[in-house]
């Protein structure tokens, strides 16, 4: 298996895209576990299956349709990708993130990433849903940065800066639109570890204390790909189950399917307010 993706690979992807569209999207979406659903309301939608593409990993998980949907949302040309690829897949950390590379070879400067999680943080209910204001590299921590490997001098530095990995302006259009809809919006750290297995509760207590809020298997890696972009990133995070800290109850995947029903309409109302404000 290849471990890094050269920028050849990642224009020839952008290459094929860009023949089979007529707009030029700005903004990048990427739906995670359940969220699907908002994919559906893109208007003109062009549909692009990961399969058709060339060096393109396909999504195996139940949950995640596996294509690009592109079109307009709230009059904004987007590019919303139904369906993510996750580490534990089996793909490497360049297979991965590539979707976020091809965006930026398209030219999109703004990327609107969603996941499902667990809540960490007590105060936390399935169903709710929080603005993600920094996150925990857990994966790269040990080990599993996206960043390894030659460079690409040409999308951005060997060393970028983390200092704000999500943009403090967004943070305050997603504020101003949960405010406006009466939708209680949850802040916290996201953190991020590989999966596919479930937290254990000694995991979530140590994740609590590390100061993590929510935690899933996702979202990280895409976001210091996009940041090493320069590109600007807004996160939310559909709380699909509590944290288990004690050991008393079972997570499983239907579980966070079935909350995703309850997450999508308020993921939906704050990602069109905040394509309203760009």
């Amino acid at each position: 298996m290849q471990t890094f993706i050269s920028l050849a690979q990642i224009d020839e992807t952008a290459r094929r895209i860009k023949q089979q569209i007529s707009v030029q999207p700005i903004v990048g979406i990427i739906l995670g576990s359940g969220l699907n659903g908002l994919a559906d309301s893109v208007q003109g939608a062009v549909h692009i299956p990961y399969s058709d593409l060339p060096n393109f990993p396909v999504s195996t998980v139940h949950g995640h349709v596996g294509r690009f949907v592109i079109g307009h949302l709230e009059d904004k040309p987007v590019l919303v990708m139904q369906g993510r690829i996750h580490y534990y897949e089996g793909y490497t950390m360049g297979q991965v993130t590539l979707p976020v590379r091809v965006m930026q070879r398209l030219g999109i400067e703004n990327l609107i990433v969603t996941n499902a999680a667990g809540g960490v943080n007590s105060d936390f209910v399935p169903g709710d849903i929080m603005l993600i204001t920094d996150q925990l590299n857990l994966m790269g921590m040990s080990g599993l940065n996206p960043l390894m490997g030659p460079n690409l001098d040409e999308i951005g530095p060997r060393f970028p800066d983390m200092s704000q990995p999500y943009d403090r302006t967004y943070f305050e259009y997603a504020r101003e639109v949960a405010r406006e809809s009466n939708l209680i919006l949850r802040e916290g750290v996201y953190a991020g570890l590989s999966g596919p297995s479930f937290e254990s509760p000694a995991d979530l207590r140590f994740l609590r204390l590390a100061g993590a809020d929510a935690v899933g298997m996702s979202t990280v890696p895409e976001v210091i790909i996009a940041r090493h972009g320069n590109m600007r990133v807004l996160g939310l995070s559909g709380i699909s189950n509590k944290a288990n800290l004690d050991g008393s109850t079972i997570t499983t995947h239907e579980e966070v399917i079935e909350a995703g029903k309850v997450i999508t309409p308020k993921v939906e109302k704050i990602v069109r307010g905040v394509l309203r404000r760009l």
